[in-house]
C-alpha cells in the first residue's frame, strides 16, 4: 500500500490496496498508519454495506444504534441523509455527551453533490502541544460538561477531562467541543464561557486541519479521541452517506489530576454543583 500524508499535522491518502482483501499485515500496517496521522482515506472504494462493516470490525466492537435508520441486513451501518438532519457543519467530536464515546467512525459517500460537501478535521494533539506549558498545566486540573442538548436531550450528559490522555498513544489532546461541551463546572459561568470560547477557536486553527473532497465510493476513518470534524454545509442538493461507528477505550484510565484539579474542586463544589447545566 501506498501511505501519503494529506496536511502538515493531520490526514493520510492510502492508495494500491483494496479493503475488501486485507491480510492481518494489512491491517496492522493501517492501525499503524491511523494513530499516526488521525484520519485516513480511501480514494474510490465502492464498498458494500457489510464490506464497510467488515472493514471497520478490524479497529474494535460496533455500535448498533437504536434510534437511526440502518439498512437491512447491516444494522450496523447507519444511513446519513443531509435533508433529513444529517448535516454537520459545526466543530465537533462524536457523541462526547455519552460515558464512552466511539474512539472511530467509518465513513461512506454514496452520493452527493459534483462541488461542496467537503469534510474537514482537526488535529487536537497539535492544539494542545501548541499552548504555553502554564495553559496546558491549568488545563490538566479542569474537567468539562458535555450534554446531548442539540439531540434534544440535555438530561443525557457526561463529566470528563478537558485534556484527554489517548489509551493507546499516551498523547494528551484537547478534548471540548462546540456542539456538545456546554461548561467547566470548576470555574464561574463568565469564566468557563470565555475559556471554551478561547478552546473552540483555537483547536479549530487552519494548521491543525486537513480537508477532503468527497467523490462516491470514497471512506474515511477517523480517531474521534484526538479530532474534530466539520462537514461544510456548501451545496443544495441531497448528499447521502453510510457510517458505521466503532466503540472501545475512548480515554486512559490511569489519567492522574494535576495538583490544580484538587484545589479547584475544593474551593468550588458547592457553585459547581449549583451551576451546571
Amino acid at each position: 500500500m501506498n501511505i501519503e500524508p494529506l496536511a502538515g499535522t493531520i490526514g493520510a491518502s492510502v492508495s494500491e490496496l483494496d479493503l475488501r482483501d486485507l491480510t492481518d499485515t494489512d491491517a496492522t500496517q493501517l492501525r499503524d498508519a491511523w494513530l499516526q496521522h488521525l484520519v485516513l482515506f480511501f480514494p474510490g472504494q465502492q464498498l458494500s454495506a457489510s464490506e464497510q462493516r467488515d472493514f471497520a470490525q478490524r479497529f474494535g466492537t460496533l455500535e448498533v444504534h437504536p434510534l437511526t435508520e440502518k439498512l437491512e441486513g447491516t444494522p450496523e451501518v447507519t444511513v446519513l441523509h443531509s435533508e433529513r438532519g444529517g448535516r454537520a457543519d459545526v466543530w465537533h467530536s462524536d457523541v462526547t455527551f455519552n460515558e464512552s464515546p466511539p474512539i472511530a467512525a467509518v465513513l461512506q459517500q454514496i452520493s452527493g453533490p459534483e462541488s461542496g460537501g467537503d469534510t474537514m478535521w482537526a488535529n487536537q494533539y497539535e492544539a494542545f502541544t501548541a499552548m504555553s506549558p502554564a495553559m496546558q498545566d491549568f488545563l490538566r486540573g479542569l474537567s468539562a460538561i458535555h450534554t446531548a442538548w442539540p439531540q434534544g436531550h440535555p438530561e443525557m450528559k457526561a463529566e470528563r477531562p478537558v485534556v484527554l490522555r489517548h489509551p493507546e498513544t499516551g498523547r494528551e489532546a484537547l478534548a471540548v467541543n462546540r456542539l456538545f461541551t456546554t461548561r467547566i463546572p470548576q470555574l464561574e459561568q463568565e469564566e468557563s464561557d470565555a475559556l471554551l470560547a478561547l478552546l473552540y477557536s483555537w483547536g479549530d486553527r487552519p494548521e491543525f486541519t486537513c480537508r477532503w473532497r468527497w467523490s462516491p465510493g470514497d471512506i474515511v476513518i477517523w480517531d474521534n479521541r484526538c479530532t474534530r470534524h466539520y462537514a461544510i454545509g456548501d451545496y443544495d442538493t441531497e448528499r447521502v452517506m453510510h457510517r458505521v461507528t466503532v466503540l472501545g477505550q475512548y480515554a486512559d484510565d490511569t489519567q492522574s489530576p494535576s495538583p490544580y484539579e484538587h484545589r479547584l474542586v475544593t474551593r468550588l463544589s458547592a457553585s459547581s454543583a449549583f451551576n451546571r447545566r
